[in-house]
């Protein structure tokens, strides 16, 4: 039996999610709400969010701006119902142990949050190559995440501190943190740079530097980017026995490029030294399914009662952290003062 499902945010992101769901069979949309309710998508759409509730959903996607995911998930989790919820959890590590709580005092609900670059095809390759041990111990990863910001780039709602909590970091570079914590665990030791150069008549930063450490002494480092003229994504992770590379991430505007997946193991000279440039073998990936499996993965969760394994409350939690504590480690950034300020302005 398919799942009753309602969508509460009608956007890019909503209609996104109900493609990836009339794909896989298991879910029926049954209404949705929206701020723009003056189109036909064939299914009631509502202006208030609580009407959704009229047509008993047993699931609920939350596909609003940061701000209101809180408010959005707590009432749907209250009324009953398994959520799935778009990233970032909100606009602070405090809206995420607030759905946590709402999440912990229903324990019969699922509650998936949707970092789906964790399902991507060369990512999860790559986590099971270095999770197999072939390539010995992880020493150090680098990540880049950027975009060259776009048409009224400063005016998207996702650069508005108010509703969004932050800039390029929280809303694009959590991706890239969220697969960096997925390889290292925790980054308790955490130095930046944040800046705003040139997209100035937003009041959240284009640019974020990090560098972290593990526990482990794994270290890794992080440029989420708004001035990424050339839009980039790439996961280079450098071990004992080799090392293992994701250049380009499928995405719905194309423009990151193909996904590729490059693994090399190092070749060794007569005295035991690794010598430079080994073999790479490549695998190209050409079709995002990134958005189906990830909810096969919430579905099977909902129906069949399987654990949440990739966005979950934690895994959302400890990003959101990481997120905060890269602001806060960069004395300079005087900006994240005024942000705090108006977001809690507007509480």
């Amino acid at each position: 039996m398919a799942l009753r499902t309602a969508i509460i945010g009608y956007g890019k992101m909503g209609e996104i999610r109900r493609a990836a769901m009339e794909r896989h069979g298991g879910y029926e949309v049954v209404a949705a709400s929206d701020v723009n309710t003056d189109r036909d998508i064939g299914i009631p759409l509502y202006g208030n969010p609580d009407d959704v509730y009229r047509h008993d959903p047993q699931v609920i996607v939350c596909s609003v701006p940061n701000r209101f995911i809180p408010t959005v998930v707590c009432n749907a989790l209250n009324r009953g119902c398994h959520v799935f919820s778009e990233k970032p959890p909100g606009r602070h590590s405090g809206d995420v142990r607030l759905m946590a709580e709402a999440a912990a005092a229903s324990p019969g609900l699922v509650l998936k949050f949707g970092f789906n670059h964790r399902f991507h095809d060369a990512v999860e390759e790559a986590h099971r190559l270095i999770s197999s041990g072939a390539l010995g111990e992880l020493y150090f990863m680098r990540g880049v995440y950027g975009k060259a910001g776009g048409v009224n780039y400063s005016a998207n709602w996702r650069n508005d501190p108010e509703l969004s909590g932050g800039g390029i970091l929280i809303d694009q570079g959590i991706h890239m943190l969220d697969l960096l914590l997925m390889f290292a665990g925790s980054f308790p030791e955490v130095k930046s740079v944040v800046q705003r150069k040139f997209w100035k008549s937003a009041d959240v930063e284009d640019n974020a530097f990090a560098l972290m450490t593990s526990p482990t002494g794994v270290v890794a480092t992080v440029h989420s980017s708004a001035t990424q003229w050339r839009h980039t994504f790439k996961l280079e992770l450098y071990l004992k026995n080799g090392f293992v590379s994701v250049d380009g991430i499928l995405s719905a505007s194309g423009s990151y490029g193909t996904e590729v997946l490059q693994v090399a193991l190092n070749r060794f000279g007569a005295d035991g030294s690794p010598l430079p440039n080994p073999e790479c073998q490549e695998i190209r990936y050409t079709e995002d399914r990134s958005w189906d499996k990830e909810m096969a993965e919430f579905h099977e969760a909902v129906a069949d009662g399987q654990p949440i394994r990739k966005g979950t409350v934690q895994q959302a939690y400890d990003v959101m952290k990481l997120v905060e504590t890269i602001y806060a480690a960069d004395p300079g950034w005087q900006q994240r003062e005024i942000l705090e300020a108006k977001i809690g302005a507007a509480e």
